[in-house]
């Protein structure tokens, strides 16, 4: 079926800056053999060909005065100072996953999984971090601001959610280095040294949907990642699979309302997997251009709030019938 929309062309202007490597190539399409990723955006721009275009998104993004605040509370709490860990654990915690759920919700996050934290999770060049475990959390954002993606109103949102996500990482790694544990919490979205959507994944949190983010049961795909590293005595959590995939497979709104018409209908074989992709070098002009997208994320079914867990459970119907 023909899109019902015309596809977005980038300007000259931030063409100018594009390099000459296709961020396809560096994000292994068509690569049958399984490798570490390869660091493409959200990283120090002087360490990446796309450096320049990250560059131009910050210049363009201008000085609206909500977005500065936005981005001074991340920053403050990226800034804040990690508590002191403790000469000895605590003798009084028996289930270390219950209690760091509970600690997650106390600190504000709306889910949490754990999952061992793996090699191939980290950017080729980057170290493997020295922690057996990583506890990743999701924090909601307001749907309603996010219908408005992409706008200035939903790049302002999305920041804070980032910034909430630090303060609730930063409370999980105070609270389990004040029992004894070191911990080091990561939030977005700069990328750091690893992914955190595959974990996210390992961890039950969700799963992957067309649009190349994940879907989880609850919140649709309208959240952010944020997580904590840890050598404390978890057990990981079990994947999740309610039905998503094969939702996927048959609906096309998120491909149909994407304006650079960037989302792949097939899966696409990525480093090794056959997987849903995103084209990065259709995506990232428009992303730059419209100041943050986020619109694939908002018109998901998934995402509407009560939407969710009924389509779990229909899906659910489904294969029993099937």
């Amino acid at each position: 079926m023909p899109r019902r929309i015309p596809v977005w062309q980038p300007s000259a202007d931030q063409m100018q800056v594009w390099p000459s490597v296709s961020g396809n190539t560096i994000n292994g399409v068509g690569e049958t053999e399984v490798r570490r990723p390869t660091p493409i955006y959200w990283h120090p721009p002087q360490s990446i060909p796309h450096g320049p275009l990250q560059l131009w998104f910050y210049e363009h993004t201008g000085s609206d005065p909500a977005l500065a605040e936005a981005r001074q509370e991340r920053q403050t709490a990226i800034d804040e100072p990690l508590a002191p860990i403790a000469v000895s654990p605590s003798p009084g915690i028996r289930d270390w996953n219950a209690a760091v759920r509970e600690a997650a919700a106390a600190y504000g996050a709306e889910d949490c999984g754990i999952t061992a934290m793996r090699a191939d999770y980290v950017f080729q060049g980057h170290e493997v971090p020295p922690y057996r475990w990583m506890i990743v959390i999701a924090v909601a954002q307001s749907y309603e601001i996010m219908k408005t993606a992409p706008s200035r109103q939903s790049l302002v949102e999305i920041t804070r959610q980032y910034a909430r996500g630090t303060r609730t990482a930063k409370g999980i790694a105070n609270w389990l280095r004040g029992n004894g544990h070191d911990a080091l919490p990561y939030g977005g979205p700069m990328a750091g040294s690893f992914l955190l959507i595959p974990a996210a994944i390992q961890a039950g949190l969700g799963a992957l949907g067309k649009h190349g983010s994940m879907i989880h049961p609850v919140l649709g795909s309208n959240f952010r990642l944020a997580c904590v590293l840890t050598n404390a005595p978890l057990e990981a959590d079990s994947q999740q699979d309610f039905g998503s995939d094969d939702f996927c497979l048959n609906c096309q709104i998120c491909a149909d309302a994407c304006p650079p018409d960037a989302i792949k209908r097939e899966k696409t074989l990525v480093r090794g997997e056959t997987r849903w992709y995103v084209d990065f070098d259709k995506c990232l002009p428009y992303f730059n251009e419209a100041q943050s997208c986020a619109l694939c994320l908002a018109v998901c079914p998934f995402s509407r709030p009560g939407v969710g867990p009924n389509l779990v459970q229909k899906l659910a119907r489904r294969r029993e019938i099937g």
